[in-house]
């Protein structure tokens, strides 16, 4: 009977650890909340073998122990440290709100192909070549702006 006892005991510890590492640890469906399932039905099942008023003490315990664990794990800062605490305060800004237009000239800083990086009036922006592959430190002209990309094309290839 005391072997029973133990390995009920043990049965529903491990299945109540499972499951709460599935719920606060592992995202998703792992083995462990498969296994805690397992473990939980296991053990349920095992102590009603032994008699039934092992098996009601069982459920009960089982569903006050994992209850009383899960809200004070909830109601703690248990997880402020390891949890993500920064805000993210940095914004993209579009080309045009740097102050750049649409006939502008520049450099490109790294080959063009078809993106890449280019300078005009100090301001280092994302370009894009429509026609052609073009080489670093190649003369550009703005052609448009989309968004957050800089059209380009280059200066040599222009008809004026």
């Amino acid at each position: 009977m005391v072997t029973d006892i133990i390995i009920i005991i043990f049965l529903m510890v491990a299945a109540v650890f499972l499951i709460l590492a599935e719920i606060f640890l592992l995202p998703g469906i792992t083995i462990a909340g498969i296994g805690g399932i397992l473990f939980a039905v296991g053990g349920i099942i095992f102590a009603y073998s032994v008699n039934a008023m092992t098996g009601n003490i069982t459920v009960i315990s089982s569903v006050l122990i994992f209850g009383g664990v899960f809200f004070r794990l909830l109601r703690r800062d248990s997880f402020s440290r390891v949890s993500l605490k920064t805000d993210i305060d940095s914004t993209i800004s579009s080309p045009k709100d740097k102050n750049l237009h649409v006939g502008d000239k520049g450099v490109t800083l790294s080959r063009l192909a078809p993106i890449g990086k280019a300078r005009f009036n100090n301001i280092t922006v994302e370009a894009k070549s429509v026609n052609e592959f073009v080489d670093e430190n190649t003369p550009v002209v703005i052609t448009g702006i989309e968004g957050f990309s800089v059209t380009v094309e280059n200066i040599n290839n222009i008809n004026i």
